[in-house]
């Protein structure tokens, strides 16, 4: 018989969300607080913590907080780490999942477009996750949210792909030094979940409707994925019910990037 509580998975354990405040950073607090952890969630104003802070509610198992950090900028991520410390003591779980994308043929790419997106999906996860080290309890778990795109070609996506490919080589790495303390790193890696990512991105709505048409027909299952999907192996990532998997990528994509 399970001695499991209702909302068990993740009861009593701390954990920070880095870009908490739409798509799949907050769907994957929603599922967390369900489980009954304690989260911190990140967004780049007080404007969208306050907001996200308000749709998350009082009704979860769990306790939400937000503290507005820019995953580029360092000494934010000094201060959201004094933050995690203040309020929780110690973490056991991190998602390192702030990012954004911009697409463009290689001909077209100039130097800030590369550099804007080095700086928030490979520089700001690297430095959330060092920052964030001295807070982590031994055992925690660090998941690193990648793309399925890191696996295949897409035209456009050069500077894209090579980002969420760099968090791919970044949870072997860490995940072989950190080891020794128990704790685990390993990659979740999305398919096509429309989201507010690609209305932030520069395509158009056009554009993301035939990538997104384009995805379904060729993924196995015939569709695009659901951010509460993604949430939902974050939260087996984060859990101890994963506790074998290290330095490992789960692709949730439907099957997109595999055939």
């Amino acid at each position: 018989m399970s001695t499991q509580t209702p909302f068990g998975r993740l009861a009593g354990k701390t954990a920070v969300i880095t870009g908490g405040t739409t798509g799949i950073g907050l769907e994957t607090a929603r599922h967390f607080l369900k489980e009954g952890a304690r989260v911190l969630i990140t967004g780049r104003s007080q404007e969208r913590v306050d907001a996200a802070l308000k749709t998350l509610g009082d009704g979860s198992a769990g306790a939400a907080e937000g503290f507005v950090a820019d995953g580029a900028d360092l000494s934010a991520l000094d201060a959201l780490a004094d933050a995690a410390r203040d309020r929780f003591g110690a973490l056991d779980i991190v998602f390192a999942n702030a990012g954004g994308g911009s697409f463009a043929p290689i001909g077209e790419v100039d130097d800030a477009h590369f550099d804007s997106q080095f700086d928030v999906n490979v520089k700001g996860v690297f430095f959330t996750v060092q920052k964030l080290l001295p807070v982590l309890r031994d055992g925690a778990s660090i998941v690193l949210n990648a793309s399925a795109i890191h696996a295949k070609g897409a035209p456009g996506a050069s500077v894209y792909s090579a980002t969420k490919a760099a968090l791919r080589s970044f949870a072997r790495s860490f995940a072989t030094e950190l080891g020794a303390r128990g704790v685990r790193v390993n990659t979740l890696s999305p398919g096509v979940i429309p989201t507010k990512f690609f209305a932030n991105s520069n395509l158009g709505d056009a554009a993301f409707a035939q990538f997104e048409d384009i995805a379904g027909k060729t993924a196995p299952l015939g569709r695009a994925g659901r951010p509460e999907e993604i949430a939902q192996a974050a939260v087996f990532l984060a859990s101890d019910e994963s506790s074998y998997m290290n330095a490992a990528d789960l692709t949730v994509d439907g099957g997109w990037s595999q055939v």
